[in-house]
């Protein structure tokens, strides 16, 4: 027998996601965007310092114990240091979620450049290609399904991690998840947010997935 107190608190809503539709829309959104801008932002830093730690041997290690040693700081102690020096708001949580990407992305980009066959990379020299001529064609896009992959973790674990930034003030969904939980525990608001976020997970997963299939046109033929 259900309890009148859980039929007042389901644990969806069909009507609590219609009548809030537009702020469910502006914190999905909200919450997007801050995901795409900080792995975009990771991976602008990453993969060109991925490229000179595969070059210059010595780096990789200092450059990967670095950014090691920055994911394991557990978010929220991240964003109670950011705060007092960035302050509340937007900045110290893109700032957080930026460093948290970095490892994923440049692990990935010095493990796939590592795994080019090094017959295909000589055989390039041999017909007369210079080092960006080989590293355009042939270490890139054979290094390629590994960075995708790469980017398609940070992009998931950052969709996660966004909701953490409701402690300094900006926290995408997980706003709507904060304030179900100081709302007498509002399970519909709760499980709503989770659910989006589940959701926006899978949709830019999916979104990248489908890129990198279309810049590895090489793999699909390899497959068949």
């Amino acid at each position: 027998m259900v309890s009148t107190a859980a039929a007042d608190n389901p644990w969806f809503s069909w009507s609590y996601v219609t009548e809030n539709a537009d702020v469910l829309w502006a914190r999905t959104t909200e919450h997007a965007l801050l995901t795409v801008e900080a792995v975009a932002i990771a991976a602008l830093v990453a993969i060109p310092l991925g490229l000179l730690a595969s070059r210059v041997r010595w780096l990789a290690g200092p450059l990967l114990g670095t950014a090691a040693i920055l994911y394991t700081v557990p978010s929220l102690a991240l964003f109670a240091i950011l705060a007092p020096i960035m302050g509340i708001g937007r900045q110290p949580v893109l700032l957080g979620l930026v460093l948290y990407a970095l490892l994923v992305i440049l692990r990935n980009t010095v493990t796939g450049l590592d795994g080019v066959d090094p017959a295909a990379v000589d055989a390039a020299r041999g017909v007369g290609h210079g080092p960006l001529q080989v590293l355009a064609r042939v270490r890139l896009p054979n290094a390629l399904p590994s960075i995708m992959a790469g980017l398609r973790l940070a992009t998931v674990t950052t969709v996660a991690l966004v909701t953490v930034g409701v402690v300094v003030g900006y926290g995408g969904l997980g706003q709507l998840m904060f304030q179900g939980f100081r709302n007498n525990f509002y399970r519909a608001e709760i499980m709503t947010a989770t659910i989006a976020c589940v959701l926006l997970a899978l949709v830019l997963d999916l979104v990248l997935w489908a890129a990198g299939r279309a810049l590895t046109p090489w793999l699909r033929g390899r497959s068949a």
